[in-house]
């Protein structure tokens, strides 16, 4: 399967009001070197194994594969994982015909907060809430597998 998303900052907490979920997310890596990210999560009551390819030269695009496991398994996974952990809080956001996927997070990267939407095309518009800010999706700064061993409160200003 082939993933097209953009990846953006959040000017405001305005987006809680609007979404129409959450989910806690825990998760880490069991390989994250750029040709492909193997990522073991547990999102709410659901485990987790995803594989990413290395994301094509607009930084949109990338191969991804998915597979549900038990809630045991992921946490066995865990264990084996690379340095650094991930915890988050994902809210959806519906917008148009479009969802948002809101991630604050929390731990070493308590204090970011980045909106995430998945197209079908990377020309495809869409409508932008007023809670959403710069475009950072060609930074891997902002890519989980970085944020895992360079944690944003570690970054200088």
């Amino acid at each position: 399967m082939v993933e097209i998303e953009r990846k953006f900052l959040v000017t405001s907490n305005a987006f809680i009001k609007e979404a129409v979920k959450h989910n806690r997310i825990v998760q880490g890596y069991l390989s994250s070197v750029p040709e492909r990210t193997v990522r073991v999560r547990i999102k709410g009551a659901s485990g987790y194994v995803t594989i990413k390819g290395k994301s094509t030269s607009s930084g949109m695009t990338r191969m991804e594969w998915e597979k549900e496991i038990s809630i045991e398994e992921a946490e066995q996974l865990l264990t084996l994982c690379e340095k650094g952990m991930i915890d988050k809080t994902r809210y959806e956001v519906i917008v148009g015909v479009h969802v948002f996927e809101v991630d604050v997070f929390s731990g070493e990267n308590q204090g970011l907060v980045v909106a995430e939407i998945e197209l079908l095309r990377e020309d495809e518009t869409f409508e932008r809430p007023d809670w959403l800010g710069k475009e950072v999706t060609t930074d891997e700064r902002y890519y989980n597998s970085y944020l895992s061993k360079n944690p944003f409160s570690s970054w200088k200003n």
